[in-house]
C-alpha cells in the first residue's frame, strides 16, 4: 500500500530505487558455559575469514574511491583480524573456560583496548580505536546479524539512516547511491551538504522513519519538494520518471552558462565559488563553472583513517587541488574538528555542549603542534596556485592574531630554510560567531577577507540546533537579525576595501540570492550543484534594482516577511 513521508527539501533531484537501511545492529549477547569447544572456536574462525573477506573488499573499493592513504584505516584492520596476540588468547579461553565464542572476543578484546589505551603512545592508543571496530564486525557475524557494510553496496540505492556522520560517508559509491532519507538534521546538516556536493537528491528530518520503512523498500524520494513515497503505483512511478527527466533536462540547459561570467543584468560582476571537501570534488567544481573554491573543508583529510595526516600528505592533496584551480582562488579553511565532526583517533574530553565547546580554531590554538603541521603544508603548497587561508569558529581578535602569529612564524622558518612559498596568501576568517559580525568593524583593520558561514551564524544567533529537527522551524536564514548581521559584515569589509564572501548553504538559496547582490555579496560559494543555477539567476537581476528593496527588507519584522517580500519583488 503506498504511504507518502514528509521531511525538509535537503538536496534538489529525483531517484526511484530500493532502500537500504544503515543502522548499527544490537550486539548483546549472554555469557553461555558450552560443551563442545572446538566447535566454538570454529565457529569464531568462520566469523573471522567473513570479517577479513569483508575487510579485503572494503579495502579495495576504498583505494579507488578515496585514494591508498585514506583507505590505510581498513589495513590496520586486517591487521588485527590476523594478530595471533589477539586471536590466540580468544581461543585459549573458550578452550580453558569452556564459554561461548561472544563472550570470549568481548573479554580479551576489552583486556586489549583497555591496555592499548592506558599506554603514553599515541600510536599504540590509536589501536584501542581499531580492536574495538574488528571487534564489533566479528561479534555481529558470530551472532548472525547484519553489520553495516556501505562499501560495499553493490546495486542502486536510495539510503536510509537515523543520522549520517562525515566519517560513515567516507566508504559511499555514489555510483550506487541514489539519494538519503535520514530521521535527523535539517538543510546543512553533514549528510545533506554531502547530497548536494555528490548531486543526489536528499530529504531530512523524517519522524520516524527508521520504524517505518523496511529494508528493500521501493521508494520515490523528491528532493525538490521534500517528501518520500514508499510502495508508489506504476502511474506515479510514470509521473515521477516524466519528472526526473524534466529535472535532468533543465540541468542540461544551464551547461551553456559554465564558462561564461557571473554578471547582473546591469553589469555588475560577482564570484561564483564551490565547497569542497576533497580533490576531486575540485572536479565536479570546475565542470560545474566554478570561478574559485570558496570553502576547502580540511577536515575531511583527517577523517577515515587512523592517525593525523603528515605534512607531506597534505602538502599534496592541497597542492593537487591548488594546481587544478590554476589562478583561480582557493580558500582553504584550517582544520575545523569537535562538535559533531569526531576523530577516532583524538581522544577529545567529553563535553555538554561540544558545539561551543573545544573545537575548530580553539582546538587548533590548543594543539599549536598539530595547527602548525596543517600551516606549513599549506604555505608550502601556495606556489601551486591562488592559495587564500581562512581560519573557522573566530570568536575574538585574540584568537586571530594568535592563528595569524603561528602563520607569520612558519612562513618565517620556512623563508629561513629556503623553502619557497607565494608572499601573496591572503589570511581571513569564517564570520560564523555572532561576537565577530558585531565587531566585523575592528576585524576589517586586520584580515584580508571575510567568509560568512551562515550555517552556524544562524544557529548560534537563533539558539537553534541546526541538526534538531525539532527546532528546524527556528533555524531561520532570513531572519532579519540574520540579514543584518550580513550586512554589517558586508559593509565593514568595504570601508576598509576588503572582499566579504559567504560559504554558508544560504549563499546556494534561490530566495536569498536577489537580497545578497542588493547587500553587496562580492563572492557566493556553495554546492557545486547549485552554481550554474545561481548564475542563471543572477544574469536576470539587476544589482542596483536589489539595492533599492535592501532598506525596506531590513526594517521587516519577521522571516515569513521577508521571503513573503521577496518572492512577490521577482514576480514584479
Amino acid at each position: 500500500m503506498t504511504m507518502e513521508l514528509h521531511g525538509i527539501a535537503a538536496s534538489d533531484g529525483i531517484a526511484i530505487a530500493k532502500t537500504y537501511r544503515l543502522e548499527s545492529p544490537s550486539l548483546l549477547f549472554d555469557k553461555k558455559t558450552i560443551d563442545d569447544p572446538e566447535l566454538e572456536i570454529e565457529r569464531l574462525h568462520a566469523a573471522l575469514a567473513v570479517s577479513t573477506e569483508e575487510l579485503e573488499l572494503i579495502k579495495e573499493q576504498a583505494e579507488k574511491q578515496i585514494g591508498p592513504k585514506e583507505a590505510a584505516i581498513f589495513g590496520a584492520h586486517l591487521m588485527v583480524l590476523s594478530d595471533p596476540e589477539l586471536i590466540g588468547p580468544i581461543s585459549e579461553k573458550i578452550n580453558t573456560e569452556k564459554v561461548n565464542a561472544e563472550f570470549a572476543l568481548q573479554e580479551v578484546s576489552n583486556m586489549f583496548m583497555e591496555m592499548f589505551a592506558a599506554m603514553d603512545n599515541e600510536y599504540m592508543q590509536e589501536r584501542a580505536a581499531d580492536i574495538k571496530d574488528v571487534r564489533n564486525r566479528v561479534l555481529a557475524h558470530l551472532l548472525g546479524v547484519k553489520f553495516p557494510n556501505p562499501g560495499l553496496i553493490s546495486e542502486k540505492v536510495i539510503l536510509l539512516a537515523e543520522d549520517l556522520t562525515p566519517s560513515d560517508t567516507v566508504q559511499f559509491n555514489p555510483k550506487f547511491i541514489q539519494g538519503f532519507v535520514t530521521e535527523i538534521g535539517g538543510r546543512t546538516s553533514h549528510s545533506a551538504i554531502l547530497a548536494r556536493t555528490l548531486e543526489i537528491p536528499a530529504v531530512v528530518g523524517v519522524k520516524k522513519l527508521m520504524e517505518t520503512l523496511a529494508d528493500g523498500t521501493l521508494v520515490i524520494i523528491d528532493g525538490i519538494e521534500g517528501k518520500i513515497i514508499a510502495d508508489p503505483s506504476p502511474e506515479e512511478i510514470e509521473k515521477y520518471k516524466k519528472r526526473q527527466a524534466e529535472f535532468a533536462a533543465q540541468k542540461k540547459e544551464l551547461v551553456s552558462l559554465k564558462d561564461a561570467p557571473t554578471v547582473s543584468s546591469d553589469g555588475f560582476e560577482v564570484e561564483l565559488g564551490a565547497n569542497i571537501g576533497s580533490p576531486k570534488d575540485a572536479v565536479s567544481a570546475l565542470e560545474n563553472g566554478a570561478e574559485a573554491i570558496g570553502l576547502f573543508r580540511t577536515e575531511f583529510l583527517y577523517m577515515g583513517r587512523d592517525s593525523f595526516p603528515t605534512e607531506e600528505q597534505q602538502f599534496e592533496i592541497y597542492s593537487e587541488v591548488l594546481k587544478r584551480m590554476g589562478s583561480k582562488p582557493t580558500v582553504v579553511r584550517t582544520l575545523d574538528i569537535g562538535g559533531d565532526k569526531e576523530l577516532s583517533y583524538l581522544d577529545l574530553p567529553k563535553e555538554l555542549n561540544p558545539f561551543l565547546g573545544l573545537r575548530a580554531i580553539r582546538l587548533c590554538l590548543e594543539m599549536p603542534d598539530l595547527f602548525r603541521t596543517q600551516l606549513r603544508a599549506l604555505i608550502r603548497s601556495s606556489v601551486h596556485g591562488n592559495l587564500k587561508i581562512m581560519f573557522p569558529m573566530i570568536a575574538t581578535l585574540e584568537e586571530f592574531r594568535q592563528a595569524k602569529q603561528l602563520f607569520l612564524e612558519e612562513q618565517e622558518k620556512m623563508a629561513t630554510e629556503g623553502i619557497p612559498f607565494s608572499e601573496k596568501i591572503e589570511v581571513g576568517i569564517m564570520v560564523e560567531i555572532p561576537s565577530t559580525a558585531v565587531m566585523a568593524d575592528v576585524f576589517a583593520k586586520e584580515v584580508d577577507f571575510f567568509s560568512i558561514g551562515t550555517n552556524d551564524l544562524i544557529q548560534y544567533t537563533l539558539a537553534a540546533d541546526r541538526m534538531n529537527e525539532n527546532v528546524a522551524h527556528l533555524y531561520q536564514p532570513f531572519n532579519p537579525a540574520i540579514l543584518r548581521m550580513v550586512k554589517m559584515v558586508i559593509d565593514a569589509a568595504h570601508k576598509e576595501g576588503k572582499w566579504a564572501g559567504m560559504c554558508g548553504e544560504m549563499a546556494g538559496e534561490e530566495l536569498a540570492v536577489p537580497v545578497l547582490l542588493g547587500l553587496g555579496l562580492d563572492e557566493f560559494s556553495m554546492s557545486a550543484s547549485s552554481i550554474l543555477k545561481t548564475r542563471s539567476m543572477i544574469s536576470g537581476l539587476s544589482k542596483t534594482e536589489m539595492e533599492k528593496h535592501t532598506d525596506h527588507i531590513l526594517s521587516l519584522s519577521t522571516a515569513e516577511d521577508v521571503k513573503n517580500y521577496i518572492t512577490q519583488m521577482l514576480k514584479k
